[in-house]
């Protein structure tokens, strides 16, 4: 069994030059929820920064990483690039979810459960006006 420091060491090493394209471009970035209990709604929203009537949206993982390879012609990264990010998703977590925080500048985070218990994933944001 993996620790949670090695699983975030994996999704940064998956997630390294990677940047999720929408109307801004926003790097992937490791995340750590640590503590008792799925997620809440406010836990999100003061993770993410937004105000007490923020926004928050679950979404599937496919569809976060199927949106995410839809990169514009002659854009980078690749659809495949996004991958390995995937792979350190679904065999290190369990449960694992996506939450969208917000309306225009919105923070993504796609969280699932460590074998000890914690909410480990990527975080993104993403710009839709």
């Amino acid at each position: 069994m993996k620790s949670d420091e090695e699983i975030l060491t994996e999704l940064a090493r998956a997630a390294d030059g990677l940047w999720y394209m929408s109307e801004s471009d926003y790097p992937l970035e490791p995340v750590r929820l640590e503590g008792p209990g799925e997620p809440s709604e406010g836990r999100l929203r003061e993770l993410a920064g937004a105000g007490a009537d923020a926004r928050v949206e679950e979404r599937s993982l496919e569809g976060f990483f199927r949106d995410a390879a839809a990169v514009r012609a002659g854009a980078r990264p690749t659809p495949a690039s996004f991958g390995g990010v995937l792979r350190a998703l679904v065999e290190n977590l369990t449960d694992v979810r996506v939450y969208r925080i917000g309306d225009v500048n919105i923070a993504v985070y796609a969280l699932g459960r460590s074998a000890r218990g914690n909410w480990l994933g990527i975080s993104t944001r993403v710009v839709e006006t």
